[in-house]
């Protein structure tokens, strides 16, 4: 059939071509990823409390006041006289009762078993709220594509916490023990950190769409990025340290600075045999080398901040600027406590210091790789 003939002042429509919408990418779980986000920083909020009651727990020796582990039934406390005093019996059994407490009454007793119950029943919260949380978003399908496995590796994590946990106490229990061991200390400490920093860590990129994270990305600065990284590394170790020297109560064997006593170095640093005991059990050298690494922190941490001054991007540098500061008042802390024999008023803030320390430490890498966009003028 022959085509009719237009006329050229005619009109031709032309088809129109579909055109993606803007952040398509992220349409339809932009609330799902809002709702997993505020999800998350709750769990990251009880994380800090049950850092912090934890040190109080540790600072109050009452780690082991409760000689079971009860995962369920556990989460109901002694109701009544008789179930006090048995509570009770069983801590006047245990080895710290017998070689360090044994002139404690009941009345003394119950303080330090609401701490360890107190610190029990947090774990328990965050477990049953990852769980409803994670069962909601799982069931409803709205877990970001990607995001299922790293979902699951919080409440995994948790779960390996409770037990190491246990573990802990089960530790301290033994012949001979008046606290937990300092190793097992460590262990639970250094997890609990890395599971805060894993949820802050997703908190900072659910904060944004994937899309917007993948541009920024070319935009990152890598070597920012780099030392942000080893510095993330050495806090890190610096953590276990300070949980090393809280298991043996090191804080409390030198009330000096900058000195060690009389000298640079402790006295007597290597009595114990075999060696590699000296670098967990003497108060001195344990102490030592976390002033030692503290050091090393600062220079590295002001090295990785004068690179940061470079950046083009006003809040990346602002990310080191906190970073550099909270480290300071965290020196100046970790200083004050030593010079005070570690009483726990400022133990427990150094200790929640260090908390704010490697979450700044965190998000100013986070910033290195992906910075936020700002305008030319910057």
């Amino acid at each position: 059939m022959a085509s009719k003939p237009r006329s050229i002042f005619e009109e031709v429509a032309t088809p129109q071509k579909a055109v993606a919408a803007p952040g398509g990418i992220d349409r339809g779980r932009r609330d799902a990823r809002g709702a997993i986000r505020g999800w998350l920083m709750v769990l990251f909020a009880l994380v800090v409390c049950m850092i912090a009651v934890g040190g109080m727990t540790r600072l109050t020796d009452s780690g082991l006041s409760i000689t079971e582990w009860k995962p369920v039934t556990g989460a109901i406390p002694p109701l009544n006289d008789a179930a006090w005093e048995a509570e009770f019996a069983r801590y006047q059994a245990t080895p710290q009762f017998a070689l360090m407490n044994h002139q404690m009454t009941l009345a003394e007793f119950k303080p330090i078993y609401w701490w360890e119950w107190g610190h029990r029943q947090l774990g328990r919260m965050m477990g049953l709220i990852w769980a409803v949380g994670f069962v909601f978003f799982w069931a409803s399908r709205r877990i970001p594509a990607g995001w299922t496995g790293r979902l699951l590796l919080v409440g995994a994590l948790g779960g390996m916490q409770g037990a190491i946990g246990w573990w802990m106490v089960h530790g301290g229990l033994q012949e001979g023990m008046v606290s937990v061991p300092s190793y097992r200390l460590a262990t639970h400490l250094g997890l609990a950190f890395g599971i805060l920093g894993l949820i802050a860590w997703y908190v900072l990129r659910l904060g944004r769409r994937e899309a917007d994270l993948l541009v920024a990305r070319r935009s990152g600065e890598r070597r920012l990025a780099a030392g942000a990284t080893g510095l993330m590394h050495l806090a890190f170790l610096q953590i276990i340290l300070g949980a090393l020297v809280a298991g043996i109560d090191a804080g409390r064997a030198f009330p000096t600075w900058p000195l060690m006593g009389d000298g640079f170095l402790p006295p007597d640093p290597f009595t114990r045999s075999p060696l590699w005991r000296n670098f967990f059990e003497d108060a001195g050298l344990v102490q030592f080398i976390h002033r030692m690494v503290g050091y090393a922190l600062a220079a590295l941490a002001v090295v990785v901040w004068l690179r940061a001054r470079r950046s083009a991007n006003r809040a990346t540098r602002g990310a080191f600027h906190a970073m550099l500061a909270m480290l300071a008042v965290q020196i100046a802390l970790g200083i004050f406590t030593a010079l005070y024999s570690a009483p726990w008023q400022i133990a427990i803030v150094h200790q929640f210091g260090a908390v704010v320390m490697w979450v700044l430490i965190l998000r100013g890498r986070f910033l290195a790789r992906y910075p936020l966009p700002q305008s030319v003028r910057g």
